[in-house]
Parts: structure tokens; C-alpha cells; sequence
């Protein structure tokens, strides 16, 4: 079982093992450390599809990319939801998607919706409410979560199902989380300090986005051959 930490990636290790003198060798070793775990944790990203089956990383990008461009093509919109710093990449994207990948795009991190909805219905309610509004079929569901185990986000991915909606998955820590079994393609990754995660997460999701601003230049270049 993963240890949750928010102190960084390897610090208890450093200190344990004294692998660092005070001052600028520690940061050294420190950031070395960050980005040498992150990148491994990249290259080791678990891709499945909905009946849990393994897809490399070409396929779980080309699926996604084309989930969300059927579904914009058709009229339909993608919806992002996360707590936290996942509020702050579904925050985001929404943006990002909308205004550089052209595809309709919305989150709901509005201070009144969340708090009206906690205050009536109760915090595990606060995106599951707004998707009893908001969500139509065919519409995609981005749902991240570095644990994979809010009771908010599953409750949303479960009224986004019974609408009829496409599930995106991003989750980390636990290997069995239960989030990552949910989605028409699942992005998990293996490292339990939030920070590392979310970070992660906003690259990968990112990429989706960049992947389709890509193929567009591709495109528009052979038009000009």
C-alpha cells in the first residue's frame, strides 16, 4: 500500500539515509530526485479500457482524443471535475480545451454551486447535483483524482453513466482505487505524494489537448501539399 505524503517525493528517504549535506547539495539531490521520479512515473502510466484491459499510450490518447472530438463534433460538451488541486486542473483544462483545442468545455468549481450544493445535499453531492443539470448524452466526463477514492467524484461518474456520458478517468495512489475502474479509458499512475500527482495529471491530460492541436497543423499541412 502506498504511503499518502504531501512532503515531497523521497525526502524521508534522504533524510533516513543522510544522502545530503545542509544547503545547496540537499536541494540538489532533492530536485534531481522530483523530476527523475516523476519521469519514471510518466513512462509507467497504466492505460486501460472499460473492461480493464491493458491499451498502450498511443491508444489510450488516440481513443480519448476522438471520444472528445465525437462528442463535441455531435453538439455535446466535455465536463471536468476534481477537489482540490484537481479543481485547479479541471479549472484548467476547461479552458484549455475550449479555447485552443476548439471543444465546448465546462467545470464545476463555481464557489456558489459547490456551496449551495454541500449545504444542501452534502459535500459527496456537490458535482453529482450539477451533473443531474448539466450532463446530457454523449457528453464526456473528465474525472480526476489523485486517490481515485472521493466519494464525490464516484457519485459524479455514476449520474454521468446513468445520463449516458463517456467517462475519463485520471487517478493515482492505490493500484485498486476504485476510480480507475470506471471509465471508457483509464489513466493511472503509480505515486502517492499529491503534488507529484497532480502535477502528472496536468501533463497528461495536457497532452490530450496538444495531441489535437497537433493533428490539426498535420492536417493543414498536407492540405498545402
Amino acid at each position: 500500500m502506498p504511503r499518502v505524503s504531501r512532503s515531497g517525493p523521497n525526502a524521508n528517504n534522504l533524510l533516513k539515509n543522510k544522502a545530503f549535506t545542509p544547503g545547496e547539495l540537499f536541494v540538489n539531490k532533492f530536485v534531481d530526485s522530483y523530476f527523475e521520479d516523476l519521469h519514471v512515473a510518466l513512462e509507467n502510466v497504466q492505460y486501460t479500457g472499460p473492461q480493464g484491459e491493458r491499451l498502450n499510450r498511443a491508444e489510450a490518447y488516440e481513443r480519448t482524443l476522438k471520444l472528445a472530438q465525437e462528442a463535441t463534433g455531435r453538439g455535446g460538451k466535455l465536463m471536468f471535475i476534481g477537489n482540490g488541486g484537481s479543481a485547479g486542473i479541471a479549472s484548467h483544462m476547461a479552458i484549455d480545451f475550449t479555447k485552443n483545442g476548439q471543444m465546448p468545455a465546462m467545470c464545476f468549481n463555481d464557489g456558489a454551486a459547490l456551496t449551495c450544493m454541500g449545504n444542501d445535499f452534502g459535500y459527496e453531492e456537490v458535482f453529482a447535483r450539477q451533473l443531474h443539470f448539466h450532463a446530457h448524452k454523449g457528453d464526456v466526463l473528465f474525472a480526476i483524482s489523485s486517490s481515485g477514492a472521493s466519494e464525490n467524484i464516484l457519485r459524479a461518474v455514476a449520474v454521468a453513466r446513468d445520463r449516458g456520458c463517456v467517462v475519463i478517468t485520471m487517478s493515482g495512489f492505490k493500484a485498486d482505487n476504485p476510480l480507475r475502474a470506471l471509465g471508457d479509458v483509464n489513466f493511472y499512475l503509480g505515486l502517492s505524494e499529491y503534488g507529484m500527482v497532480e502535477v502528472a495529471h496536468t501533463a497528461m491530460i495536457h497532452a490530450v489537448v496538444d495531441l489535437k492541436l497537433a493533428n490539426s497543423l498535420v492536417e493543414g499541412a498536407r492540405i498545402q501539399e
